[in-house]
This record gives structure tokens, C-alpha cells and sequence, in this order.
């Protein structure tokens, strides 16, 4: 419930200017939905217990919306490695005690095949999220069906030979350096290429205008 209402505070602007009274009928329809989707979970795993095996494997494949979601928005580095294991690793944890522990507390036959299946299918999950965070969120979609992406590396003439100063840093660019060492946003606003790229993996939105940004 804490990790819902981290999501519910950070979906939210800082400054919306609404009242108390809406605020609290948001979050009482916030618990409504959970405790109703827990309690209904739970009725219709023990009505489906013949078929708690398929209900349990579609459950596991939770990682499958994020990888999809990183693909759409193209998120650069969108989960921590050690938070993709450690949630991989606590998670399958409960099924292998079940199906897996001769004396489990639900006295549940074994099925070492059902085990090994269920890791092998969260492993490939946690093991694309890896690669989406080492590679890139569409590493292994081909290029060609892939859109056209900003570039942000692009030569810039400064006509007016005025010093431009990066406003994350607050210190001087040389535009006269190769075209990696900065980056030129959509708006024309332009930012030494370390402190963008560390910018924009906190948000997307250009540090001078809030214009969003398109992923680098």
C-alpha cells in the first residue's frame, strides 16, 4: 500500500491546487480499489484453485507491462539492477516454497517441472529488463521499424560570439569542441551532454523552458 501511494504522490503535480476534500476522495477511492482487488483476488483464487498453476504463472509475468512500457516511452535506465533481481529473487520465492518444499504448510504435491518453468520465465523477464538498462529500452527491436530518434549531437554556429552558459551547471560551453560534448534540446536550449543526460534521468522536461524532451 505504501508503494501505491508513492506512485499515487508522484503522479500527482506539487503545486494542483486542489482542495483537501478532493484529495481525501481521491485516496479513499485509492483504498476502495485495492482492498477490493485483494479481497476479490483472493475469492476467486480459492473458486479457481484446480487452476492455481495458470492463475500463478499469468500472476509471475508481472515484469512484462514495464518492459512494454520501456519500449513505448523508450525510458532510459528506467529500473536499478539490484531492485530488478532483489524483487525477482523475493517473488519467486513463494512459488518454489509451494510447489517446490515437500512439507509446505499447504501440502501441496511437488512439481520440480512447474518450479524450474516458472524461474526459467521470471528469469528471461528480469534478464530483458537487464538488458533494457544496459542497452537500451529497444535494444532488440530491429532499427528499421523503429522511428526516427532526435538527435540531440548537432552542430551548432554561434554567430554572435556570446559565451553560453549550461543552467545545470552554471558553467561556460565550448561550442567550438567536438558535438558530444553538448547536447542541443528541440527548443534550442543547450546543455553540457553529462549534465542533461544525468537531468534526464530524473525527468524529461528541458531544465530552462520545462519543455518535454525526447528521449536521447
Amino acid at each position: 500500500m505504501r508503494y501505491l501511494l508513492a506512485i499515487w504522490k508522484a503522479s500527482r503535480p506539487l503545486n494542483s491546487g486542489e482542495g483537501w476534500e478532493i484529495m481525501r476522495r481521491e485516496l479513499s477511492v485509492l483504498y476502495s480499489r485495492f482492498y477490493g482487488i485483494l479481497l476479490g483476488g483472493i475469492l476467486l483464487m480459492y473458486e479457481l484453485h484446480n487452476f492455481l498453476r495458470p492463475l500463478l504463472f499469468l500472476m509471475y509475468s508481472f515484469w512484462i507491462p514495464q518492459i512494454v512500457t520501456n519500449v513505448i516511452r523508450d525510458t532510459r535506465k528506467p529500473l536499478h539492477p539490484q531492485y530488478i533481481l532483489g524483487m525477482t529473487a523475493t517473488r519467486v520465492a513463494i512459488p518454489l516454497y509451494i510447489f517446490g518444499c515437500p512439507s509446505n504448510f499447504m501440502r501441496i504435491e511437488p512439481d520440480k517441472k512447474w518450479c524450474i518453468a516458472v524461474t526459467a520465465f521470471m528469469g528471461i523477464q528480469a534478464a530483458v529488463l537487464l538488458l533494457q538498462h544496459y542497452l537500451g529500452s529497444r535494444c532488440f527491436i530491429p532499427r528499421q521499424i523503429l522511428p526516427e530518434k532526435y538527435c540531440y549531437h548537432r552542430k551548432v554556429e554561434d554567430s554572435t560570439n556570446q559565451p553560453i552558459d549550461c543552467v545545470i551547471c552554471m558553467t561556460t560551453i565550448d561550442l567550438s569542441q567536438r558535438t558530444s560534448e553538448y547536447m542541443v534540446a528541440p527548443c534550442e536550449h543547450i546543455f553540457h551532454s553529462g549534465c542533461l543526460q544525468r537531468w534526464m534521468d530524473i525527468k524529461m522536461e528541458c531544465p530552462t523552458c520545462r519543455r518535454s524532451l525526447p528521449p536521447a
